[in-house]
């Protein structure tokens, strides 16, 4: 277990030098390429709409709206006879059939 000990620090040590030697250089050269790049863009639009400070800009209305106006109760019922409870849920039928 600890022959091999040396060698694979000797090997992660190789690597690792050629790999931090490239590093800066391979940085360098993908900076200088984003910022040659990035030089050619044309300006993106604006995305703000109108100015906030103009008090005759149009804005959204502002209401109220109640976030359990939808609720109904969940509790439990007496059972009733289902075929009954779908023939009031359904739409009434047409008369051409």
């Amino acid at each position: 277990m600890f022959a091999q000990f040396g060698a694979k620090i000797a090997a992660v040590g190789s690597v690792a030098a050629r790999l931090f030697d490239r590093r800066p250089a391979m940085f360098a050269a993908v900076s200088a390429g984003a910022l040659t790049l990035g030089g050619c863009l044309p300006m993106p639009a604006p995305l703000a709409g109108a100015d906030p400070a103009d008090p005759s800009a149009r804005v959204a209305g502002v209401a109220y709206r109640s976030t359990v106006a939808p609720y109904t109760s969940l509790r439990p019922v007496a059972p009733s006879a289902w075929r009954e409870r779908n023939d009031r849920a359904a739409p009434a039928p047409k008369s051409g059939r």
